[in-house]
C-alpha cells in the first residue's frame, strides 16, 4: 500500500482523538473577565469602582485527569484605571488543582505569584450557568489571599465570569 493511501485514515484518527475529548484526559480552555470587589487589609478596605476600576483577564487550561480532579492553569493581565489613567499594573501566574463538586459546580485551588512581588493562594468556587454545544458560561467567586513584599495580608473577594470551550 502507498504512503498516500494511509494519510487520510492516519489524519482521521489522529482528529477523532485530538478534538473529540471524549475520554480522560480532556483539556478544556477558558477566558474570561475578573472584577475584584473589595481589597481588606489591616488598613482600610479599598473598594473597586469606587476611586479606581480595576479588571483581570483570566485565560488557561483546564487538564481533567478524569470526571472528578484535574489541573489548571490561569494567566491574568490586570488593567487599572485611576484618575483617567489606564495601565497594566499586574500580572497573575495561577496554577492550581481542579475539584468537581457535582451539578455544574467546581472547586478550583490555585498557588499564586504575581508581578509585583506578592503571592499567596486563592480558592475559587465556579458554577456553569449555561451548557452550550462548543462552549459554557460560568461564574466564579475567586477568594485570593496576598502577602510579601513587604505589605500586609490582603483578601480581595472577586466575581468572575467566563466562557469554556
Amino acid at each position: 500500500m502507498k504512503v498516500k493511501h494511509l494519510l487520510l485514515p492516519i489524519f482521521l484518527l489522529l482528529s477523532s482523538v485530538l478534538f473529540s475529548q471524549v475520554t480522560y484526559p480532556k483539556i478544556v480552555a477558558f477566558a474570561g473577565l475578573v472584577h475584584p470587589i473589595v481589597t481588606i487589609s489591616n488598613d482600610k478596605p479599598s473598594y473597586n469602582f469606587k476611586d479606581y476600576y480595576q479588571v483581570g483577564f483570566p485565560t488557561g487550561i483546564n487538564v481533567w485527569k478524569n470526571a472528578k480532579i484535574g489541573y489548571t492553569l490561569q494567566f491574568i493581565p490586570f488593567i487599572r484605571t485611576e484618575k483617567g489613567v489606564s495601565k497594566m499594573t499586574n500580572f497573575l501566574f495561577h496554577p492550581g488543582v481542579l475539584v468537581a463538586l457535582g451539578n455544574g459546580y467546581t472547586f478550583a485551588g490555585r498557588l499564586a505569584f504575581e508581578s509585583t512581588g506578592r503571592f499567596g493562594f486563592t480558592p475559587v468556587f465556579s458554577k456553569v450557568i449555561v451548557r452550550g454545544k462548543y462552549s459554557n458560561f460560568y461564574i466564579g467567586t475567586p477568594l485570593p489571599v496576598r502577602l510579601g513584599n513587604d505589605k500586609p495580608l490582603t483578601f480581595s473577594p472577586s466575581i468572575e465570569t467566563g466562557f469554556t470551550f
